[in-house]
């Protein structure tokens, strides 16, 4: 299938590793040129050292908390390429900010690292996205929908992302602007392997959890969430979508308890 995404200028923050890093991928194997914007962690490091010869990937490092540093970083995406023709907003984690062991000072600290960018970066970016009648993919997660406990700060970003993605969509409705959601839940990237090398079996723990995922019993793929996100940048195959929350999770938000 011809995504029509060849030479195409693809935003993506926090492209370096995880879920952004799967996405990046996928798109530089449609043809795309990439812009990895995010801060230079060892995992992105490593990965633009894999992708040193690969001229369709660039990499500007940013702290994307700091409005300052986002509108920076699409100013030097305009001076060198000219154009946006997608934005993948991505970058964030899972912090733990609590009602209880929280408090909101940490509460905005959260939003910043994991909401205020995907503001920043679509707001400065818009004038060139305008001109390509481009899009947006917002990668949100399903704890937008279920709620997990323990985690305030990330929920309310990631509801607020949700929320976003249908406010952007109707804003933009006059300048074939498609903005639409990705709703992750269990995917094994190198956070969340780290997360599970810290509780005393690492093992069971991550078969506790693929036993809860109905569809075949295991997590979901990096690679699965990106092949979502390359064809909602897509004007070409999905040119009439639009204002969509689409949960790539195997099942594991909306079908019954009963079957795990």
């Amino acid at each position: 299938m011809d995504l029509g995404l060849k030479d195409r200028v693809i935003v993506v923050t926090g492209g370096g590793a995880g879920i952004g890093e799967a996405i990046t991928r996928a798109c530089i194997d449609e043809g795309a040129v990439v812009v990895i914007v995010s801060r230079a962690s060892e995992n992105v490091k490593h990965f633009l050292n894999e992708m040193k010869e690969q001229s369709r990937c660039n990499f500007i490092e940013a702290q994307l908390a700091d409005a300052e540093h986002c509108r920076h970083a699409v100013e030097h995406i305009q001076q060198k390429h000219g154009r946006i023709d997608g934005l993948v907003n991505n970058a964030g984690a899972n912090d733990g900010i609590g009602l209880a062991d929280g408090n909101p000072e940490r509460f905005l600290e959260s939003l910043r690292q994991n909401l205020v960018h995907y503001y920043s970066m679509a707001h400065f970016a818009l004038p060139m996205l305008k001109e390509a009648r481009g899009a947006i993919v917002n990668i949100s997660s399903k704890v937008a929908l279920t709620g997990q406990g323990g985690t305030s700060a990330y929920a309310a970003a990631k509801g607020a992302q949700l929320a976003l993605t249908r406010e952007w969509a109707a804003e933009l409705l006059p300048f074939g602007i498609r903005v639409n959601s990705i709703l992750p839940a269990e995917v094994l990237t190198p956070l969340y392997k780290r997360w599970l090398e810290s509780q005393d079996k690492p093992s069971d723990a991550l078969k506790a959890i693929s036993d809860r995922i109905p569809l075949g019993r295991r997590m979901t793929e990096g690679s699965e969430i990106a092949a979502m996100a390359v064809f909602l940048l897509s004007s070409k195959q999905s040119g009439h979508t639009t204002a969509q929350h689409l949960v790539v999770d195997g099942g594991y938000t909306h079908l019954d308890r009963t079957l795990t």
